[in-house]
């Protein structure tokens, strides 16, 4: 279990992953974007995602710079968008980023959604970027079962992680156990269901029996389930109030009560019916 914010996972290919991160999805290019991954490496953050279509790669790579960091102590994952899908084209955009972002290498490269007809395509474009190892790791994003059934039917290399929507009413059981089972790490985007979840009843009262905020007791949940987790933040204080879930722990009977808020309910687009 992690025990502090610097503490990683190993992906099956032996590549740490920090269990925590920062998320920077519709975080604005520029200022904005510059300050929070600035706040986030200040408070000890190791691990920063964006993607190409966030529009805030230069931003991104900006505060990685001006961070004082050393490069090697961070866990940069960036992804491959829709319209870019397919084997010369994914190259292409990567090398695109890797120009914005200005990086020599990549920690993390996803496929951004399973894009019909065209992800296998990139997921080949991924393994040729990972053997020249202009990547340390690669995964997919927005996969249900099927989808990594599909890639894996032809795939020289398993995805090492699957970045989903996952929150209290999104529990996705089923996927999680498929990836336990063939070692991919499950990856939790918008955690706290884009602020939904805040002024939920049963959290409020386990938040409260701990001395914790809702938002708190939603992220330990993530990580006591194996589960990465990166929420986005603009504002400093909620920077640094989102990685203080180190020091408590919650019991098997809080768990199962989060669990149990399981609505099979997504804020985001449903992975196998999306037009973009």
């Amino acid at each position: 279990m992690a025990k502090n914010l610097q503490d990683t996972t190993a992906l099956h290919n032996g590549v740490n992953m920090p269990w925590f991160g920062l998320g920077v999805f519709k975080v604005e290019d520029g200022n904005e974007v510059v300050n929070s991954v600035k706040w986030a490496i200040e408070a000890g953050y190791k691990s920063i995602d964006t993607a190409a279509i966030y529009g805030n790669e230069e931003g991104v790579g900006q505060a990685i710079k001006e961070s004082g960091v050393s490069r090697e102590e961070l866990f940069i994952t960036t992804k491959v968008w829709n319209a870019d899908q397919g084997y010369d084209s994914t190259l292409k955009a990567f090398d695109e980023s890797m120009k914005k972002l200005g990086l020599e290498y990549l920690d993390l490269y996803l496929v951004h959604w399973p894009v019909k007809g065209k992800y296998k395509e990139t997921w080949k474009a991924l393994e040729t970027l990972y053997k020249e190892g202009k990547v340390k790791a690669i995964g997919v994003s927005n996969f249900q079962v099927h989808h990594l059934k599909d890639v894996m039917e032809d795939a020289e290399i398993v995805p090492m992680v699957n970045q989903v929507e996952y929150h209290p009413r999104l529990t996705q059981k089923e996927l999680h156990a498929f990836c336990k089972e063939n070692s991919i790490q499950l990856e939790a985007w918008s955690p706290l269901m884009q602020g939904k979840l805040l002024d939920d009843a049963t959290l409020t009262e386990i938040a409260e029996k701990h001395g914790k905020s809702v938002a708190q007791v939603i992220l330990r949940w993530d990580l006591q389930n194996g589960v990465v987790t990166i929420p986005k933040s603009v504002k400093e204080h909620r920077i640094y109030d989102n990685a203080a879930i180190f020091d408590f722990e919650l019991t098997q009977e809080d768990m199962e009560r989060i669990d149990g808020l399981n609505r099979d309910e997504r804020v985001g687009p449903d992975p196998d019916n999306f037009d973009f």
